[in-house]
């Protein structure tokens, strides 16, 4: 089992910027990749950014620019820094993280933290 702990997050005024960081532990083998996906009150959850063991790196267009991914694969932990906040980044961020739990290849993880609550007031 994975564990996924998040913290960092916040109220910022807008055009402010906020770090989140989320560590992984458990059983981990091999990670893959590791995330933030974000979601509001009512809708689905989308990706914010995420970033695979060999630095491979996506951003969602709404972000592209002002946040930035960054991961230490030692201590399996990502973080997201996140800068000209508006108020429309205000959402839940969630962490994921996907990769294996044992050298067999169906053992397989892929898991979620609690959240943490970024609010960026206008």
């Amino acid at each position: 089992q994975v564990q996924l702990v998040e913290s960092g997050g916040g109220l910022v005024q807008a055009g402010g910027s906020l770090r989140i960081s989320c560590v992984a532990s458990g059983n981990i083998f091999r990670m893959v990749a590791m995330g933030w996906y974000r979601q509001a009150p009512g809708k689905q959850r989308e990706l914010v950014a995420t970033i695979n063991a060999g630095g491979g790196i996506d951003y969602a267009d709404s972000v592209k620019g002002r946040f930035t991914i960054s991961r230490d694969n030692a201590k399996n932990t990502v973080y997201l820094e996140m800068n000209s906040l508006k108020a429309e980044d205000t959402d839940v961020y969630y962490c994921n993280a996907r990769g294996y739990s044992s050298h067999l290849p169906s053992d397989v993880f892929d898991a979620w933290g609690q959240g943490t609550l970024v609010t960026v007031s206008s």
